[in-house]
């Protein structure tokens, strides 16, 4: 009788218990409260304040009607577009024309920079010929290298082919654009250079065994698959453009030639106090651009910069 009881007891001690009663016996354990958490939510908001409280100075000296530095307040207390209209309608300081130069010397930059680089990338990724490694480290080494060695005679040079060839000197955008395109197989062929690795040779090799050449190879087949990478090489390339300031203020003086950057700097200098509210509208609305360039090549910008990493 002992016996059969016992083993009736151990048979219901190794039954599977029910749902309710195990998620009743899981609450009613005690949590040991995680001490070492809350200081990094407090560390998040510190830094997510610190990060935001410009942008929400610049749009409260956007909005604020009276327009000084001096008036100006960390929170937006009244709400007015005269800073804008301001802005928009003056003749002094053409706005939309500063607009319009930043987004053709972008623009154009940008497009003119990814085919270079892209196409020395194809050249040091899939062809092999003298001076191949060496070429490699000699782009390697002129990055080591600071810019502003090179100021002095990018500015005698573009004074002395201004004097043959006016429309790309000194003082005009395409000359600008010229001095920009001259960088652009910096870094930018390193990336590109690692992600063509990363294209098997035998997909060129099938194709050269259907007669294709290597132009076709390249535009027709290596560009659509490296497409991530090309978006990154861009997003980086048009912000840095969009917001270059130390060349373009060497080589732009008039005001109609002046880009976004060089031409709100001026604006801000004329008179600090007067037009800060005109500064800060022009600020926001140049803020636009990169945004949405951002968002619009967000999954790619991605995928560029770790598919790389990853195969």
């Amino acid at each position: 009788m002992t016996q059969s009881t016992t083993a009736a007891n151990t048979t219901a001690a190794m039954a599977p218990k029910p749902r309710r009663q195990r998620r009743q016996e899981s609450t009613s354990t005690v949590t040991r409260p995680r001490s070492g958490v809350w200081w990094r939510h407090a560390l998040a908001i510190v830094a997510l304040a610190w990060a935001l409280f410009p942008v929400l100075y610049i749009l409260s000296a956007a909005l604020n009607p009276v327009g000084t530095l001096s008036a100006t307040s960390p929170l937006p207390q009244t709400f007015s577009a005269k800073n804008f209209t301001d802005l928009f309608s003056s003749t002094t300081f053409p706005f939309w024309t500063w607009f319009r130069n930043s987004l053709i010397v972008a623009g154009l930059g940008t497009v003119f920079q990814v085919f270079i680089g892209a196409s020395a990338a194809y050249a040091f990724s899939r062809l092999r010929w003298a001076g191949r490694r060496p070429g490699l480290m000699a782009l390697l080494l002129a990055q080591m290298f600071p810019v502003m060695l090179a100021f002095p005679a990018l500015y005698i040079m573009f004074l002395r082919i201004g004097d043959v060839i006016p429309q790309v000197g000194l003082n005009t955008i395409w000359g600008l654009l010229l001095v920009y395109l001259g960088g652009a197989m910096g870094s930018n062929v390193w990336l590109l250079k690692g992600y063509f690795d990363t294209v098997p040779k035998e997909m060129d090799e099938a194709a050269k065994m259907d007669g294709a050449g290597h132009a076709r190879i390249f535009f027709t087949m290596t560009l659509r698959l490296v497409a991530p990478i090309l978006a990154t090489v861009g997003i980086l390339a048009f912000v840095t453009l969009w917001g270059e300031f130390m060349l373009a203020s060497i080589f732009l003086v008039d005001q109609d030639q002046r880009t976004l950057g060089v031409g709100l700097y001026s604006l801000n200098m004329a008179d600090r106090n007067r037009y800060f509210g005109m500064f800060a509208a022009g600020a926001l609305i140049a803020s636009i651009p990169p945004v949405l360039v951002y968002l619009g090549l967000q999954k790619q910008l991605i995928g560029g910069l770790t598919a790389g990493s990853v195969k």
